[in-house]
């Protein structure tokens, strides 16, 4: 079980250290830039709002999402490898289930940033394209 113990903990350092590693613009996780329509729009306040904006984004904590993702995912990854086969499916199923539940923790995460940078710049007034 230590095996399993220090494999789990390796592959939540490296899905943590990626998800830190690829904010993105602005570092939250958006895309590399929300389109809006710029006919008759000060830049300056634009630019000011979105800030503001992805400071707002960035209460949520993708690392967080990805933690629990990882642990969720181990468990279950865990449980199905036990039912189905015995303790060596059941380690490399929750390192599987591992991996699979950090990228969708990590991935649920940032788009909630991203909505909530499109809703922020919606309600200050803008017209978002993307």
């Amino acid at each position: 079980m230590s095996k399993l113990l220090s494999s789990l903990l390796m592959l939540v350092s490296i899905v943590l250290f990626s998800s830190g590693c690829a904010n993105g613009y602005g570092g939250y996780g958006a895309p590399k830039e929300i389109i809006i329509d710029t006919q008759g729009v000060n830049m300056n306040a634009y630019y000011q709002d979105l800030a503001d904006c992805e400071n707002y984004a960035r209460q949520i904590d993708v690392a967080s999402e990805t933690r629990e993702g990882v642990v969720e995912g181990a468990v279950v990854g865990a449980v199905i490898g036990a039912v189905v086969g015995n303790h060596e499916t059941a380690e490399r199923s929750a390192g599987a289930g591992a991996v699979l539940g950090g990228v969708k923790g990590n991935k649920r995460a940032r788009h909630e940033q991203e909505r909530i940078v499109r809703r922020c710049l919606r309600g200050r007034g803008y017209s978002v394209l993307n």
